[in-house]
């Protein structure tokens, strides 16, 4: 059995004050707080971890068609973002826009709720966390149509330039963003 070494004790060692630490060899003081930082490391980096899949996500409903692939799409893209995503099915779409408010010239392929705000079509989730964010009066925010290049509506590289419009409750629209 080897034997462990044994330290003078602190107040033999010239210039030093007493106490254990200063007792000890440098080379074992300098692997002592290399254990500690790492450990404070894991911990910090395990917390860290634990905090951002703690963070509360922000829920939407979402009305489609069952058939609806871009749509299937565009609640991934929203997913990615944060958001935790309930699907409706309905053939009826007409009557989800109407009773969300939704001028029939605004719409798209799905309708989705969020907070206080309406969502129709493809947009961008970054604008829905800004809008959420932000809380500009009006009744929500639409992308008419199927624009492509639009959250949903990858095509390659091909991007048709579109708009992001807030509407009221009247449906007057303005130009929240252009992508």
């Amino acid at each position: 059995m080897s034997q462990i070494p044994s330290y003078p004790p602190a107040s033999s060692l010239p210039g030093e004050k007493s106490g254990h630490a200063s007792a000890l060899p440098k080379e074992a003081m300098r692997r002592r707080a290399f254990i500690k930082g790492a450990g404070v490391l894991a911990a910090l980096a395990f917390l860290g971890r634990r905090t951002v899949a703690q963070a509360p996500r922000t829920a939407m409903t979402v009305y489609k068609d069952p058939n609806c692939g871009c749509c299937s799409d565009w609640i991934k893209h929203v997913e990615m973002a944060g958001f935790t995503v309930t699907v409706k099915n309905t053939t009826d779409m007409s009557t989800v826009k109407a009773a969300y408010g939704v001028p029939s010239a605004l719409g798209s392929c799905h309708t989705a709720q969020v907070g206080s705000y309406v969502v129709e079509g493809h947009v961008p989730a970054d604008l829905i966390q800004r809008l959420l964010r932000d809380k500009p009066a009006g009744r929500g925010l639409a992308v008419p149509g199927m624009p492509v290049g639009s959250p949903g509506m990858e095509m390659g590289s091909q991007k048709d330039a579109y708009q992001v419009l807030l509407f009221d409750k009247a449906g007057k629209t303005s130009v929240y963003a252009s992508r």
